[in-house]
């Protein structure tokens, strides 16, 4: 009987909580490690339960490997660290770029850094692929997938919570005038690194579904960005999701269903006023955000068409050994 090779994926530690999602596919994961601990090379880290299949590797003997594919992560990563760390048949590789983010410099016409048409560009949103200017490159979209919760919701707490690290310095993009305007007038908690003067402060991610189970909504001020993991891990522990209708948010959330989108700031706070006093119509909103995660967030979609992603692309490289 043939033995099943697992895929051997090489990427950057960059986002603690989708890198651990992305782990709990059936491959094996690297990641590179240096002594400064520098962005990217922080390691497996002590704040993710990550398994087996996710690897250190000394940033200096990367080279040294054997991979299948090279997920890219960031512009440092495509640009820079590849040429630090991979070596020159390593960067050879099939290669995916994993892109977080929609654009920034301009929201239609700005063109994404990734031009070559062999790599294959993977957005975790449809509104991040509608945006993003990248003509000849393949590109797709694999939406978040989350675990189910072991920590369901309650909402005795009345109070919304809201889940943004360094929210302060990150400024109007990511609602912070919003989110200071509307907790003068609405019980509103924040949790995330560099909010201790503004609210709780840090709460590991592991800790973290405990911990606002008992608020009554869940409340994301973001402008523009992309579909957060915080709100996505809300809906499947069953809390009513409260926020902007901007971005992928707008088809996320049904208003009166699963919770409320608006522009309105005024219509918003009205929506929250409601949860707060009618905690059966926050548990009935909540199930059914609940319900909507399960159908479009489930681990097991999102792993399995990471993994079938990967044996496609790293498919390219037993086509380039037999030709060469």
């Amino acid at each position: 009987m043939q033995q099943y090779n697992r895929l051997k994926i090489f990427t950057w530690h960059i986002h603690g909580s989708y890198l651990f999602y992305l782990s709990q596919g059936d491959y094996d994961i690297y990641i590179p490690v240096n002594e400064a601990k520098s962005e990217g090379y922080v390691g497996r880290g002590t704040t993710f339960p990550f398994g087996n299949n996710v690897h250190e590797i000394p940033a200096a003997e990367v080279r040294n490997m054997d991979f299948d594919v090279i997920l890219f992560q960031t512009d440092e990563n495509y640009l820079r660290d590849q040429f630090d760390v991979l070596s020159e048949s390593q960067r050879t590789l099939p290669k995916i770029y994993l892109e977080h983010d929609p654009p920034w410099d301009h929201p239609t016409n700005a063109q994404h850094p990734v031009k070559d048409p062999t790599v294959t560009l993977v957005h975790v949103t449809h509104f991040n692929q509608l945006m993003w200017h990248s003509p000849g490159v393949q590109t797709l979209v694999i939406e978040h997938g989350v675990t189910a919760s072991n920590h369901p919701y309650k909402g005795t707490l009345e109070r919304g919570i809201v889940v943004i690290n360094n929210l302060p310095t990150r400024g109007r993009l990511l609602g912070f005038d919003i989110f200071e305007q509307l907790s003068k007038v609405l019980p509103l908690d924040l949790v995330g690194m560099g909010a201790e003067q503004y609210g709780i402060g840090e709460v590991l991610h592991p800790q973290l579904p405990a911990f606002i189970s008992n608020y009554r909504f869940f409340f994301n001020p973001i402008r523009y960005t992309s579909l957060g993991l915080a709100v996505c891990e809300a809906m499947m522990q069953g809390m009513p999701i409260v926020g902007l209708a901007t971005t992928e948010m707008s088809v996320t959330i049904k208003n009166g269903y699963s919770g409320f989108v608006r522009t309105d700031m005024g219509m918003l706070r009205k929506d929250m006023e409601l949860l707060l006093e009618r905690p059966e119509l926050a548990q009935q909103l909540g199930n059914n955000a609940r319900k909507t995660a399960e159908e479009r967030f489930s681990i097991e979609r999102f792993t399995l068409q990471w993994h079938n992603l990967f044996k496609e692309v790293a498919a390219k490289k037993a086509m380039y050994k037999l030709t060469n």
